[in-house]
């Protein structure tokens, strides 16, 4: 890359390279790899892995391994860390919350859920998920269409009241507004912060010379800790604004568009 320009650049998932639990399109595929050519890429979500592999990692084009090698994957928000090398997707570290703690946290988050009349009857998928190191609310079901999750709460306000009711009463766990429809419980300081720290740590690039790229920079999102740690961070409104920033990006830093043509 050009001087100045950014030595790892770092994605939330949903809303940013694709939409809420769908795959990536062949284009963003494309622009990710090239963009891995040159630099160190990491995505970093509340979601688990299998939802990387489905996402992300299995839409990839083919590529060499020196490529596929510059992908970092970091599931519930950094609680897990993966590399992609020959024999697949690798296990870097994998931080489980306690089993007592994730017990407590999903039975929590159903009875405030039922109480404020936002528990769906008729879900697609689990509602309440263990995912080892965080538990995660999906109030229409992990499989919900998207058109149908963008219309549940579009203000924002049912999965706040959700999260402020179930902070109450988990004083010790960290309670944070996720995707368009979730909330995640993890430990206490786990956050997209915590995942960007831990690739400071893995890759030895300092936070300056990283760049962030989410939809939910606000206040209230799940990715404002990583711009209130003072990581440089782009904001997008989805993936085809995420992909058109990635073209300029590839551009003006001399990597070939693969994408064009």
């Amino acid at each position: 890359m050009n001087d100045g320009a950014p030595r790892l650049i770092a994605f939330d998932l949903d809303d940013t390279l694709a939409p809420s639990k769908s795959a990536i399109h062949p284009v963003m595929g494309r622009l990710l790899c090239a963009l891995a050519g040159r630099i160190d890429v990491a995505i970093i979500s509340g979601g688990s892995l299998e939802q990387f592999l489905v996402q992300v990692v299995d839409r990839l084009p083919e590529a060499d391994a020196a490529t596929l090698s510059s992908f970092h994957l970091l599931p519930a928000c950094g609680t897990q860390y993966y590399r992609i090398g020959l024999a697949g997707v690798e296990t870097v570290y994998a931080r489980s919350l306690a089993a007592d703690a994730r017990a407590e946290a999903m039975a929590v988050v159903e009875e405030e859920a039922r109480r404020l009349g936002l528990w769906e009857t008729r879900p697609w998928g689990e509602i309440v998920e263990d995912r080892g190191s965080q538990v995660t609310f999906s109030a229409l079901g992990q499989h919900a269409p998207v058109g149908a999750k963008s219309a549940w709460d579009p203000t924002g306000t049912k999965k706040n009241a959700l999260r402020a009711a179930v902070a109450a009463r988990l004083p010790e766990l960290e309670v944070r507004s996720g995707g368009s429809t979730s909330v995640d419980i993890t430990e206490r300081g786990i956050d997209k912060a915590y995942g960007m720290k831990r690739l400071v740590e893995q890759t030895g690039i300092p936070l300056d010379d990283m760049l962030f790229v989410g939809d939910r920079l606000d206040v209230d999102g799940n990715d404002y800790p990583v711009l209130a740690m003072g990581v440089p961070c782009k904001a997008v409104a989805g993936w085809e604004d995420t992909a058109a920033f990635l073209r300029g990006l590839i551009l003006r830093s001399g990597v070939r568009d693969s994408t064009a043509g």
